[in-house]
Parts: structure tokens; sequence; C-alpha cells
């Protein structure tokens, strides 16, 4: 497994996160580790969350159902984070690929927008779910309870940023999957050690062909380790046209459609520009040698 790519892309976010955080006064916390991730601490009173736009994060804490996914607890903190009595948070931290998905698509507009939806292959309008069961079927009268990321109209989504893989899973669960055999050259698909390489992936066309919809991967360009994965498992599926419902879109192509506001905020704290534009220099010589070291 390469994970090059991942140690660079966190290296970046590392870094322009500590800048950003610092030039911006945002209430933050550094983990405890080789390369510190920028944590952030959100301010419910003044409806303000350094991890997030201004008016995505408005928009969750005025959506119930949104609002629920920021009390998702932060599994790592107990011994990477600072101890804090509210309890941090998974959405707190800069690297969460949730964050991102988020504070994209509750953009105000964003999935109103004409164009975005035929990027994306949704219809203009539809109300994001996030953590979304699609209760595929298993063998037998069980059903997968796993969350997708996404669900946008007839659209599924897996988000991701900063992940090494999409996860590595023993035989005897994915091939409990009743539509494994009917869906995918099983014999073809990767394997380490006989396990399954990107079961999400498996996971996602499944539930893609049990609903009958679309299912896309968003991603980030400096990952082609993560489209490479993605393309494998597409090559094995049998059925043509679930095959052309499979897609993959980077955040730097999504970026191109999206309102000036957020394109700012994620060159900014991400570095994500649309294709062909270079993003805003992290070149801040007192950052680097206070918190993680320079650019490359």
């Amino acid at each position: 497994m390469d994970t090059r790519y991942a140690a660079s892309l966190r290296r970046e976010l590392s870094f322009r996160n500590a800048i950003y955080a610092v030039t911006l006064e945002l209430p933050h916390v550094l983990s405890y580790s080789d390369l510190p991730v920028v944590v952030y601490k959100p301010s419910v009173a003044k409806r303000r969350h350094g991890n997030f736009l201004r008016a995505s994060y408005e928009s969750i804490l005025d959506h119930p159902g949104w609002g629920r996914r920021l009390d998702k607890v932060h599994t790592q903190s107990r011994h990477s984070l600072p101890k804090s009595d509210e309890g941090w948070k998974e959405l707190d931290s800069s690297m969460s690929f949730d964050a991102l998905l988020m504070n994209v698509f509750c953009c105000p507009g964003v999935t109103e927008s004409q164009t975005v939806a035929m990027k994306l292959g949704f219809e203009a309008g539809e109300v994001p779910v996030f953590g979304f069961r699609a209760g595929i079927p298993r063998d037998g009268r069980r059903v997968d309870r796993t969350e997708i990321d996404m669900k946008l109209g007839t659209l599924l989504a897996e988000s991701k940023l900063t992940e090494t893989d999409f996860q590595i899973q023993r035989p005897e669960l994915v091939e409990s999957y009743r539509d494994l055999n009917e869906v995918f050259d099983r014999e073809s698909l990767p394997r380490v050690n006989g396990h399954y390489v990107s079961y999400q992936l498996i996971r996602n066309v499944l539930a893609a062909h049990h609903l009958g919809i679309s299912v896309c991967v968003l991603l980030d360009a400096r990952r082609p380790d993560l489209i490479e994965a993605w393309f494998a498992v597409m090559r094995c599926v049998r059925i043509a046209d679930l095959r052309t419902k499979c897609k993959v879109l980077t955040w730097q192509e999504l970026a191109e459609v999206l309102p000036a506001e957020l394109r700012r905020f994620l060159d900014q704290k991400y570095g994500i520009v649309p294709p062909g534009r270079t993003p805003s220099s992290c070149n801040h010589d007192r950052i680097a040698a206070r918190h993680v070291g320079p650019c490359e």
C-alpha cells in the first residue's frame, strides 16, 4: 500500500490549518503527534466553528438532521488531544472528510445550483442526507446497517480526504452480500492476503444497485492512489448500465462551479482550487517553525 500521497496531503493540511487558525485567531488545539493536527473549538453561542465556513455552519445548526452529525465523538481524542470539558468531536478535526463534505453541500445555494447538479448528476434542489443507511441485502434476511457518507436524491456519495484507503475487509463479510456475484466479477476484485481491498467502494456499488441509483466518489486530485483504487473496483462491475452510474469527481473539479466565498475558503484551508489554478501560498516561516515545518 502506497501511503506517500496521503502523508503528503496530511502534511500540507496540517500546515495550512496552522496558518489559517492563527491568522484568523480561531480557537483551536494541536494533537499530540509528530505531525500535529489542528482541531478547532466551536463557539455555539456565536454560531461559529473554525472548521466550517460560517454560512455552512449556520445551515448545519438550523437543520436538525445535519446538526446531529456535529455530535460524533472523536474516538482518538482521549490519547491524542488536550482534555476538554465539552469533549472533542470528529468534525472538529481539520482532517475530517465529513467536515469537508458538509462545508460544501450545506453551503446555501450549492444543491440548488443547476450547474452543480449537472456536474454530479442529481436534481437541483435535493436536500442532502448525511450518514445514509442504504439497507443493502445480505444472505438470508439480514441487511447492512453501515452508513454511506451522503445521499443526494438519486446519487450516493463517498467522500475521502487524507484516509489511506477505502478499508480492507475479511472475505466472509464481503461475500455475505446477496448480490455480490451478480454485480461483480468476484474473482477479479482486488485483494491482499485473501482480504478484499476497497470494501467501502464495493459496498457503495452494491447499494447503488440495490436502490437503482448512481454512486460517486469525491476525492482530492492530490490522491491518484484513491482514484486508481476506484477504477480497480469499477472494472469488476459486470452490469454495463451500473458501470455507467459509477462516477468519480475531484474536489478540484467541483470547486469550478461553487460559490466564490466557498471557493476562497477551500483554497485557504484545504489548498483546493479549480484545475489549472494555483492554490494560495502556505509559506509562513514563523508558523512553520512553531508547528509542522515548511510546505512541500
